[in-house]
């Protein structure tokens, strides 16, 4: 039998799929964690509610949507509705189960960096996107997943900018903030997978296949826990990486970035 092979791409957008539930209501966002919903939605997740940020509710995208405001989105949808009514109306009155994010920093703590890289704001290293609607899907979402290459400057012990909250210091300081949202249960990278501990701290619970504690490791910015019952997350099947390649991203737009 010829062994599977696949990209760290795949391979996260895979597993950050096995974590939606069927029925689960999703803000969705472009790129990877759309392939992620869809993949769900055409395996064991048939009634997937897709949301995106534009107003489209119960997305049925006939194609790859390149952006939020795709008129692809629109095709076959529940509803179209106000960007504002998203927000206001479903998101923060706490009808959206799943938010994915992403960052370019990642912190012990689940905070995400996406405005800046360097400590100076006026003169940064790196100017960044900003937050678009992931402060909000962060603060009020009923429960949100990170996915991001697991790489040391990816995940800082402190990020430079705070641009969505995770767990902010720790336990509580979501709730001090007035934040309603469960917040970051897990991160999914291509080593393996962070959930926090019972303090907002990430630590290592899963590995993929072939991976180890070691590569965590090493590519994690401060001394990382690891789970006393370290499982092994789910083999990819070949429908899955069949499904990916030939339905959802056929001229790899998404699937050839991230390695």
């Amino acid at each position: 039998m010829t062994e599977l092979t696949y990209s760290s791409a795949e391979l996260m957008i895979v597993n950050a799929a096995h974590l939606l539930k069927d029925g689960d209501v999703v803000f969705v966002g472009v790129g990877q964690p759309n392939l992620a919903c869809n993949l769900a939605k055409r395996t064991h997740a048939p009634n997937l509610v897709m949301i995106y940020e534009a107003g489209v509710i119960g997305a049925e995208p006939a194609r790859l949507p390149l952006s939020i405001g795709d008129p692809t989105l629109v095709s076959g949808a529940l509803s179209v509705v106000s960007m504002y009514d998203i927000f206001s109306n479903y998101l923060q009155r706490g009808n959206v189960d799943v938010g994915f994010l992403g960052g370019a920093q990642i912190d012990r703590f689940g905070n995400i960096n996406a405005t800046l890289v360097g400590t100076d704001y006026s003169h940064p290293k790196v100017r960044l996107p900003g937050s678009g609607g992931a402060q909000e899907i962060a603060a009020w979402a009923n429960r949100c997943y990170i996915m991001t290459p697991h790489q040391k400057r990816r995940f800082p012990e402190k990020v430079d900018f705070l641009t969505s909250a995770g767990y902010l210091s720790g336990a509580g300081g979501r709730e001090a903030a007035g934040l309603r949202g469960q917040g970051p249960v897990g991160v999914v990278t291509d080593i393996g997978f962070l959930e926090p501990d019972s303090n907002g701290e990430l630590r290592l619970t899963a590995l993929h296949p072939g991976k180890t504690v070691e590569m965590a490791q090493e590519n994690t910015g401060w001394p990382l826990k690891i789970a006393e019952k370290l499982r092994e997350t789910e083999a990819i099947q070949p429908q899955e990486l069949r499904i990916l390649r030939e339905e959802l991203d056929p001229t790899g737009i998404y699937l050839k970035s991230g390695g």
